[in-house]
């Protein structure tokens, strides 16, 4: 009973086509957690840099500093991953969009 479970998943999600519209609206999610992720990490970057580490401690120090560039770190990682996701999406949308009409037109060439 699994084995018709898994192939009915398998087979729907072949059904399903990568069209310009999917892309454009994927891109248009990824470009918005972008934006978001980016105001993120600035605000992040603004507030640490404005409360600078108050102790004489080394280990408090390096703890803090470790802990603060890995916080900036993801962050900036986050950022970058929804850009370059939002940039590819939409060069693929434009290359659908550009093989959907060089297939219309070599098909009409044909005829």
């Amino acid at each position: 009973m699994s084995n018709s479970n898994s192939k009915d998943k398998s087979s729907t999600a072949a059904e399903k086509k990568v069209t310009p519209g999917r892309c454009i609206v994927g891109a248009s999610i990824s470009g918005t957690l972008a934006i978001a992720f980016y105001f993120l990490t600035v605000a992040i970057y603004q507030t640490f840099a404005s409360k600078p580490i108050q102790s004489s401690n080394p280990f408090v120090i390096n703890i803090s500093s470790a802990v603060r560039t890995l916080v900036e770190g993801a962050m900036a990682l986050a950022t970058g991953i929804c850009a370059v996701t939002t940039v590819g999406l939409v060069a693929l949308a434009i290359q659908l969009t550009i093989q959907s009409f060089t297939k219309k037109s070599s098909s009409s060439g044909e005829n």
